[in-house]
């Protein structure tokens, strides 16, 4: 019996790219996990933003969008936005971008639009530690605040030792 030869499909990546915007438009914050030009995430960009913002409160959370799928959910004056390949599961997608602000909100203590705009890196971070690629790496809430704990642990423990050499308070000999 001969084997048949399959054909592997690769279906490019989970999550394309993610957009935190406010009310108002203005971007907060954006991860893009495929290639494009400048122009082209640009104009991917204001699309998205204007699309979303452009509807109504009631309608559903997911809609068909060029060759994407654009999963969003609105968190107090923010808007939480992953655009995915028409075949994604809607639903553990929207699960992906609630895990994220629950991070955030055990990060800053009940996140706000000023938390992101001010604190941009910890909110990279975060989502960094999350995903890698657009595909979800640490599905774990304790994991990835046991990470963001050490990371600040270890950055002030390096800024005490810079101050601390640099004011010649500790001299060896």
């Amino acid at each position: 019996m001969a084997l048949k030869e399959q054909k592997v499909i690769w279906m490019g990546f989970s999550i394309q790219f993610i957009i935190l915007f406010s009310r108002h438009g203005k971007v907060r914050l954006k991860r893009w996990f495929t290639t494009y030009s400048v122009k082209d995430k640009q104009k991917l960009t204001v699309d998205a933003v204007n699309t979303i913002l452009s509807r109504k409160s009631d309608m559903c959370n997911v809609l068909e969008w060029k060759e994407h799928k654009l999963i969003y959910k609105r968190y107090a004056s923010l808007y939480f936005c992953a655009g995915v390949s028409q075949d994604e599961n809607e639903l553990i997608i929207l699960e992906m971008i609630h895990r994220y602000v629950e991070l955030l909100d055990e990060y800053f203590g009940n996140v706000c639009e000023l938390d992101v705009v001010f604190n941009f890196e910890c909110a990279y971070y975060i989502l960094d530690e999350l995903f890698i690629g657009g595909e979800l790496q640490e599905s774990s809430k304790r994991v990835v605040s046991a990470t963001m704990k050490l990371a600040d642990e270890t950055e002030k423990a390096d800024f005490l030792m810079s101050t601390i050499s640099d004011t010649n308070l500790l001299s060896f000999k």
